[in-house]
Formats: structure tokens, C-alpha cells, sequence
């Protein structure tokens, strides 16, 4: 049986520019940036201190028992901070490096996103979906000298160019972190414009 790894590469080098590619967590997870899972727990952390309780071993299970409901990513982000303005500050220390961070090389584009830059470079990507917040990605195609077309916004939808006339657009479908209107709350998740389903 033929490798299904080797029969993708030889279609994309054979059909370049026709595969998407679609990104998920995992892979700024190498680059240092928490899953949502993890800015829960260290939200749990912070939320312990303030109110002068030991929230360890188990920050998850004490957040249940404090609060009688398990935690989760978008209604503990709803209730802590109210606007979206105030979750954008809360979420910018997760995605941009500090100094001692950048000397350790995270929050940096990693050798994946730096892969998929040269594809995209090359020209056998032209289109990225992603739920990512993070700019690992942009910043990894400028240094290869793509500066990429953004839609993380239905406004964003409307203004761009079609798909086929960019050499690459990045589909940002929970939004950015440097823009207050990205999604994380359960009503603001429930459903996508239809301007960017469609």
C-alpha cells in the first residue's frame, strides 16, 4: 500500500495551489501559546489568588467544586471580564512574547508554520483556515516575503479580493487577537456570518 503521506505530495506538486490547509491549536502549542484548555486553568490560578484560596493540585476540579460547574473556556472568559475590549487585554499576554520568552524562542513561529510559509511561497497553498487568535502565521509568510490577504471579520469578508486573485488568504475564523470583535463567548461561537460560511 502507497503511503496516503506520499500520494498528498505527489497531488499537490502535480495540482499547486488547489489544497487549503485548515489550523487548529496544536499548532502554536509548540510555539509556547496555550490551548484554550490551558488559559482556562491559569485563569482558574488567577481567579484563586484574587480571592486568597489554594486552587492546586487540580485547578479544574476546584473551579467545579467552588463553583458547581465544570469550567469552560468561553463562559469563564464572560464572566471575568464583561466587554470585549477587556478580554482582548486579558488574552494579549497569551499570544505576545515577553522579552524572556523571545530569548527562549516562544511565541515564535515554529518549523510548521515556517513549512507551511514555503508551500504557500512556493505556491502549492493559496488558502489557510484557521481558529487561531495568534499572528504566528502571518509572521512566518512575511519572512518569506508573502504578505498574506486577512479575513477575520464579515466587514473583512466583504472587502476582500476573491480567493483566486490572492497569492495567499488567511481565513481567521474566530478572529484575531489584536481585534476586539474575535469569538469566544458561547453566543458569540453559536454561529458564523453567513458572509464567511458562505
Amino acid at each position: 500500500m502507497i503511503d496516503p503521506t506520499l500520494s498528498l505530495a505527489l497531488s499537490m506538486y502535480a495540482n499547486k495551489g488547489i489544497y487549503d490547509v485548515i489550523l487548529g491549536s496544536g499548532i502554536s502549542r509548540s510555539a509556547g501559546i496555550p490551548t484554550g484548555w490551558e488559559v482556562v486553568i491559569d485563569l482558574i490560578r488567577k481567579l484563586a489568588l484574587l480571592q486568597g484560596k489554594d486552587c492546586e493540585p487540580d485547578p479544574a476540579d476546584w473551579y467545579k467544586k467552588t463553583f458547581g460547574h465544570e469550567p469552560n473556556y468561553s463562559t469563564l472568559l464572560e464572566v471575568l471580564v464583561k466587554s470585549p475590549s477587556e478580554r482582548q487585554q486579558l488574552l494579549r499576554g497569551y499570544f505576545e512574547p515577553s522579552e524572556t520568552e523571545r530569548e527562549q524562542g516562544l511565541k515564535m513561529p515554529t518549523r510548521a508554520h515556517k513549512a507551511i510559509a514555503e508551500l504557500v511561497g512556493n505556491g502549492y497553498i493559496r488558502v489557510i483556515l484557521t481558529t487561531n487568535f495568534d499572528r504566528l502565521l502571518e509572521q512566518a509568510l512575511e519572512s518569506v516575503g508573502v504578505i498574506p490577504t486577512i479575513v477575520s471579520t464579515p466587514d473583512a469578508v466583504k472587502g476582500t479580493l476573491p480567493l483566486t486573485h490572492t497569492r495567499c488568504t488567511i481565513i481567521k475564523l474566530h478572529g484575531d487577537y489584536l481585534d476586539i470583535r474575535i469569538k469566544n463567548t458561547p453566543d458569540e461561537l453559536e454561529q458564523y456570518d453567513k458572509g464567511l460560511n458562505a
